[in-house]
């Protein structure tokens, strides 16, 4: 009898000791590596409970369900996130996925931030997208006065895998009608400035129809009266704004600019705007910029429908992204008897306003 239990305990251990060793590879096959920092026998407790767990893990919540934003907050651990994933239905068993993120060395490595999941994707499949320290969502900013080329320089270190080249493309022939945008024109002047939250993986097309399309969602049916009733389409207000917002330097100034190119297109004279000339030469390499500071006597002749220097009347297009208040100033101008301007000598960006041409020299720096 004694030989008898022996032998039993012998048996009973030997089963033990295969299943100590089977688990963890069965676990293997169907999960992956465990995180080497696992004892042994955690890895054989947790690798028990994944293949205990098995449909809950490799088996989609919802198969036929659509993707939708997740996001995880910081400070927020392991288990709290597995709970609201259970709870807003992403994965089907909040223990089991977090059992799970454990045995894979997971739980320590979710990223702070917003992904794309879908209830359709397997619960290891989750687990692998929360480890992705690269955000599916990037800000993307447009910055008041940009030109085109300088929107599509900023896009190599955005995040966004859109080239400046393609970016421009899209940009001067763009795929979507605007009823304020004439046939066969880029859309510069129309990227309304601002910080943008985007898909990384967002198409070039995708990318200026949505900065055009916010353009028009601020495009409210005052502004468009308040253009007509200073005698300019939106087109016209929107390059009349674009010079506006190149000039000043303090927004609040940009009624009282606006109401001086006022003043002179009333009586055909000459804008003269040097922005106008800046835009119209275009990158100087020895300048190093779109906008070259200081212009020349040269620059200021520069043969170019751009050059108000040069040609009177407003330029054929906007020669930069003005930001919403430089399209208010262009609707709602200040009314004075202004016809010059010119910075102000304390370095402060502010302006010094004349009516004739001695007061306005009489303002220049000593």
């Amino acid at each position: 009898m004694r030989s008898f239990f022996v032998v039993l305990i012998a048996l009973l251990v030997v089963l033990l000791l295969a299943a100590y060793l089977a688990v963890p590879l069965a676990a293997q096959q169907t999960y992956g590596d465990p995180a080497p920092y696992l004892g042994g026998w955690q890895r054989f407790q947790y690798s028990a409970t994944l293949l205990w767990a098995n449909g809950l893990l490799t088996r989609p919540a919802d198969p036929y369900a659509s993707e939708r934003l997740f996001a995880i907050p910081p400070g927020e651990q392991a288990f709290q996130v597995a709970n609201r994933l259970q709870q807003d239905g992403f994965i089907r068993d909040a223990a089991a996925f977090r059992a799970y993120l454990i045995y894979r060395g997971f739980d320590t490595r979710i990223q702070t931030g917003e992904f794309i999941l879908s209830p359709a994707l397997t619960a290891m499949q989750i687990a692998e997208r929360l480890q992705d320290p690269t955000p599916t969502q990037v800000k993307f900013t447009v910055l008041p006065g940009w030109r085109l080329e300088e929107v599509a320089a900023s896009l190599p270190t955005s995040g966004l895998s859109i080239t400046p080249d393609d970016f421009l493309a899209a940009a001067r022939s763009p795929g979507v009608a605007y009823d304020f945008l004439p046939p066969s024109v880029s859309v510069e002047g129309f990227l309304l400035p601002g910080q943008y939250t985007v898909l990384r993986g967002v198409s070039a097309d995708e990318l200026v129809n949505l900065l055009v399309g916010n353009f028009a969602l601020v495009l409210s049916e005052e502004l468009r009266n308040s253009f007509a009733a200073q005698g300019l389409d939106v087109y016209q207000a929107v390059t009349l704004a674009s010079i506006v917002q190149r000039e000043a330097v303090l927004a609040e100034e940009q009624p009282l600019i606006a109401s001086v190119f006022y003043n002179r297109l009333a009586i055909n004279m000459k804008l003269e705007s040097d922005p106008t000339a800046q835009y119209a030469l275009g990158y100087d390499p020895l300048r190093n910029g779109w906008w070259p500071v200081p212009l020349t006597l040269a620059d200021l002749q520069v043969d170019s429908p751009y050059n108000t220097y040069v040609y009177g009347g407003l330029p054929p297009g906007p020669i930069a992204s003005p930001a919403l208040s430089a399209l208010q100033a262009v609707a709602f101008p200040e009314q004075s008897p202004y016809y010059f301007f010119r910075a102000a000598c304390d370095g402060s960006g502010a302006h010094a306003f004349a009516v004739t041409f001695e007061e306005h020299l009489a303002n220049g720096c000593q």
